[in-house]
């Protein structure tokens, strides 16, 4: 039922549109995103089982994750890469190499060469999705960009619904290696696929010379500067929040309700409908009442969320019922957010859109230790008040320091 919904809505946006590009990309995007989210996601509840695969515990393994999401700090130097020279090497070189990193974890009987793989990973992540958004946001005006962003963050949803899901039976009936090798393929596919979509053009920037002036040069937003950067590390805020809980959950609902791999991956599916519920808002509702009032409002609904965990965590349903709620309005926020980048530094939006990611990523990265570490040490309070503190100081900046348009 809500990918029936999810479709009409996509068809209903895009109905009149004149260009069949937007189309073909849309299509193409949720296609290439949901191979790469499910990869991306894949951690979130099957971190134990994939820990004793690789003979470790989930704090190390979180460390591992946290190594993959640090990659991102290198989004911004392919931003301005596609800046120059296009969206679509770009876009097809971060899957490459996304296809290479989740092979080399499939494949790996040891944490070193699990860390190569994380890496590889890592680095085709930073290069594909903020890419993808710049290439996207390149095509739609700004008055249906949240509309366009909604519909391709529906990959993020339908990787839980449907790539999670399959990922646990897949582990239930082979091993944990066998989800990582079809990821792989997949993503091997798909970077020939988008190789195929129509170019973009891009404002070519030309480089300069200088050692710490260039270095410097390059973080130079213009005039919007103090309002770009706000709403990147806003991002960077209510992404550690929600990651934590995200990379936690699978070991908290494992440990304290005994859930097995087909277990946790049917949670993952109905984790996954309250991720669409909230991009399908987006898809519906942010162009109307304004990206900057709906990432507040996500983000509010998301500090309640996690202050409600643990008292919800007194059996399996309300347990679930409290991650949801966080993660609908996560989902909401963070999609929101993205809308709202684009739009802050139109003539640098590919680099504007990756520093933006590599915020995220690197609230993602310390997120991916902290999480098992604050469950193991504090149990679901310790997650519950540290995701309601981030919340709040995001929600802090973006309503002190982010303006629209």
């Amino acid at each position: 039922m809500q990918v029936r919904i999810a479709i009409q809505v996509e068809q209903n946006l895009f109905e009149g549109d004149s260009t069949t590009s937007s189309r073909r990309l849309i299509s193409t995007g949720v296609l290439a995103r949901f191979i790469v989210d499910t990869g991306s996601q894949i951690f979130n509840p099957f971190l134990p089982i994939v820990a004793a695969g690789l003979r470790t515990n989930v704090v190390t393994l979180g460390w591992l994750v946290s190594l993959r999401s640090a990659m991102g700090l290198l989004a911004p130097v392919f931003g301005s890469l596609a800046d120059r020279r296009g969206y679509r090497p770009v876009m097809c070189f971060g899957l490459a190499f996304c296809s290479i990193g989740s092979l080399i974890v499939g494949i790996s009987g040891n944490l070193i060469l699990a860390a190569i793989g994380m890496l590889c990973w890592g680095i085709g992540i930073a290069a594909f999705v903020p890419t993808l958004h710049a290439y996207l946001s390149s095509q739609l005006p700004y008055a249906r960009r949240a509309r366009g962003i909604g519909i391709l963050e529906y990959s993020w949803a339908l990787a839980g619904i449907v790539g999670l899901f399959s990922t646990g039976l897949l582990i239930s009936v082979s091993s944990w290696r066998a989800p990582f090798l079809v990821i792989s393929f997949g993503l091997a596919v798909m970077a020939f696929v988008v190789q195929k979509l129509p170019a973009v053009e891009t404002r070519k920037i030309e480089s300069t010379v200088g050692g710490s002036k260039n270095f410097l040069g390059f973080f130079r937003l213009g005039s919007n500067s103090v309002s770009a950067y706000a709403t990147i590390v806003s991002g960077a805020c209510f992404g550690f929040a929600a990651m934590q809980v995200f990379i936690a959950h699978g070991e908290w609902l494992s440990r304290e309700y005994g859930i097995g791999a087909a277990g946790l991956g049917t949670i993952a599916m109905l984790l996954g409908c309250t991720d669409l519920c909230g991009s399908v808002s987006v898809s519906l509702f942010v162009d109307r009442i304004g990206k900057r009032r709906s990432v507040l409002l996500g983000c509010v609904g998301a500090f309640f969320g996690y202050l409600l965990m643990p008292i919800l965590n007194v059996n399996l349903y309300l347990a679930v019922l409290g991650i949801a709620i966080s993660r609908m309005c996560f989902e909401f926020a963070i999609v929101s957010n993205i809308a709202l980048l684009s739009e802050q530094v139109p003539d640098q939006r590919g680099k504007v859109m990756t520093l933006g990611s590599a915020g995220t990523l690197i609230g993602f990265t310390f997120a991916g230790p902290a999480g098992p570490w604050l469950y193991t040490d504090y149990g679901v309070q310790g997650l519950s008040l540290t995701s309601a503190m981030m919340t709040a100081l995001a929600i802090a900046i973006c309503w002190s320091c982010v303006r629209e348009g």
